[in-house]
């Protein structure tokens, strides 16, 4: 059966429900069953951003993805990646933007945080950030970690551009396209970690 759990994190204002939305055009494209569940801290910019959501097959039953079920932590922020390890399956992928949103006075060493990371297994490590601005600007970073995460999303590519496509639809075709070059940058980043 093709499903995938994914944990989707960050911090408000970093597009972590825009990546969600993206998610969700795809899927309903492949007639696939979808749920979701988010959680906004301090309902703020700057606050921690999460997002439960489950992709499926066949009908699911909760929103909420188990301790040690989700497949992936697609993360836009590198703390925010480390809080929801305890979710993910033995198998599962982590992916993080390496570049920290301080958002706190104690925010940990950079370094420590980059270790605890790639210490895991299978992850992806990418300055999301710079490969946004490489592209025209850091506000498209979020579809860089979309792009970043593809492979390890259970859904067809094509479906996961038609969804930019369709939440940046009434922006105007600069913006769509703007997004899909940052996503095929993602793409091509985590291909080439992975190679």
């Amino acid at each position: 059966m093709r499903k995938t759990d994914i944990i989707l994190a960050g911090v408000g204002g970093q597009g972590i429900l825009t990546i969600a939305a993206a998610l969700g055009y795809a899927s309903l494209a492949e007639n696939l069953h979808v749920k979701q569940s988010e959680v906004h801290g301090m309902s703020q910019r700057g606050g921690a951003v999460q997002s439960h959501f489950r992709i499926s097959e066949k009908p699911v039953a909760s929103d909420l993805i188990p301790s040690g079920y989700a497949d992936l932590i697609l993360s836009v922020e590198p703390m925010e990646s480390l809080r929801y390890l305890p979710y993910l399956c033995e198998e599962g992928w982590l992916v993080t933007n390496s570049v920290p949103f301080v958002n706190i006075s104690q925010y940990p060493d950079i370094e420590k945080i980059k270790n605890a990371v790639t210490a895991f297994p299978k992850h992806i490590w990418i300055d999301a950030d710079a490969i946004a601005k490489g592209v025209g600007s850091v506000k498209y970073s979020n579809m860089v970690m979309l792009g970043a995460a593809a492979s390890f999303i259970h859904l067809n590519t094509d479906s996961l551009r038609k969804g930019i496509r369709m939440i940046f639809r009434k922006k105007g075709e600069e913006m769509i396209e703007a997004n899909l070059v940052a996503f095929e940058a993602g793409l091509a980043e985590a291909s080439g970690q992975l190679s």
